[in-house]
């Protein structure tokens, strides 16, 4: 994978809330580690972070903003000057202002990790692709739920989640595993 300089990390919705026990079964693990090392290697790097967070309109969400889920896990919390980026549906691009950010800094490149993989990142990367960016998911650092299909039938966590990343793959998105991105930078 041939990473630019400006290449942006977007990590979306590392909040506390995605750790409650409710929101069931999920896959990947080792997740919030391919996150972690992705993290890091930007703050290293001086590469441009965005933050995602997402403030549910509601009020039974986890993501709720009158509750301590809407916080983000301390482990991934922004740094000053990082960016921040407040969210109220599942698309980052949506009524935030991340287009004109990025574009404003000439940033043609995304590396989208977070959850959940076949709502957040996959409504994000969807746009940035019909946008125009060269956008790529992290596929080991991303992750999803047991979810029932449109016709009942319960779909494992990792049937959703591989689902959503073919979904991506060549026509939105290019979809890698964390270990070629970080050789990249």
């Amino acid at each position: 994978m041939q990473l630019k300089s400006n290449a942006a990390l977007i990590i979306i919705d590392q909040q506390k809330g995605i750790l409650e026990p409710r929101l069931g079964r999920r896959n990947n693990p080792q997740a919030e580690e391919r996150m972690l090392e992705l993290l890091g290697a930007w703050r290293r790097s001086g590469r441009p972070l965005f933050h995602v967070q997402h403030l549910s309109r509601s009020p039974d969400s986890v993501f709720w903003p009158q509750q301590s889920g809407v916080e983000f896990q301390p482990r991934f919390a922004p740094r000053a000057g990082e960016q921040l980026i407040q969210k109220q549906v599942p698309d980052a691009f949506c009524a935030t202002g991340l287009e004109a950010r990025l574009r404003e800094a000439g940033i043609e490149q995304l590396v989208i990790v977070g959850v959940a993989t076949n709502n957040s990142v996959e409504s994000t990367a969807r746009t940035a692709g019909n946008l125009g960016f060269d956008a790529w998911v992290a596929e080991d650092a991303c992750f999803t739920f047991d979810k029932a299909d449109y016709f009942g039938q319960m779909r494992s966590a990792e049937e959703v989640h591989a689902m959503s990343l073919g979904n991506l793959q060549g026509e939105y998105a290019t979809v890698v595993g964390a270990a070629q991105i970080l050789a990249g930078v």
